[in-house]
């Protein structure tokens, strides 16, 4: 029997893009709902939601996709500064909006592949008046697991804001001109 269980290939145990989300989404509000999370520091608040939100993200094809055409202009040691950068401005963008969360109740609704290794979930947020926020997510597969690349508030998406964001500027400046300011933002905090 055992040798049975262990011919069953393991990629069959992997999680669903659906089951992903709702799996880091729910263990991300578990913890946002807990007393002893509430009575720690922010800045530790913020490591710990941030540790969450990496097991679920794909920072790099995050960046990547976000970045365009442009991603291929920058040197190796570019990129990967880029994406602890984005990463970092990302966490300090949406941790406020992450502390000041009040149960609001998510709903998961349909999985759907958009093509071979990509797939989005449709989520809402449902506020307390009744109001359906939608939330959704886009995921890629590319090494056995389902990691978020995108996400869509109210249709729009994360990826295409800060892409045309970084567009303009290095339409006028060089790579290490908008590291430098994404330097700044993060230092700012």
């Amino acid at each position: 029997m055992i040798a049975v269980l262990l011919m069953i290939p393991l990629q069959s145990y992997a999680a669903t893009p659906k089951e992903t989300v709702e799996t880091g989404v729910n263990k991300l509000l578990k913890t946002l709902g807990d007393p002893a999370f509430k009575a720690k520091p922010e800045n530790e608040r913020i490591t710990i939601i941030g540790a969450e939100i990496e097991t679920v993200f794909d920072f790099k094809e995050l960046s990547r996709r976000t970045l365009g055409r442009n991603w291929k202009k920058m040197k190796p040691e570019q990129q990967k500064e880029f994406v602890q950068l984005f990463k970092e401005l990302l966490q300090g963008v949406y941790a406020d909006r992450l502390l000041a969360y009040s149960d609001q109740k998510i709903i998961f609704d349909k999985e759907t592949m958009l093509k071979k290794g990509r797939a989005e979930v449709q989520s809402f947020l449902q506020t307390s008046d009744g109001k359906k926020i939608p939330l959704f997510y886009r995921l890629t597969d590319k090494s056995g697991s389902w990691k978020v690349y995108d996400v869509i508030i109210e249709g729009v998406s994360m990826v295409k804001n800060y892409r045309t964001q970084f567009r303009k500027i290095l339409a006028k400046d060089s790579p290490d001109k908008l590291l430098q300011i994404l330097r700044d933002k993060v230092g700012k905090g």
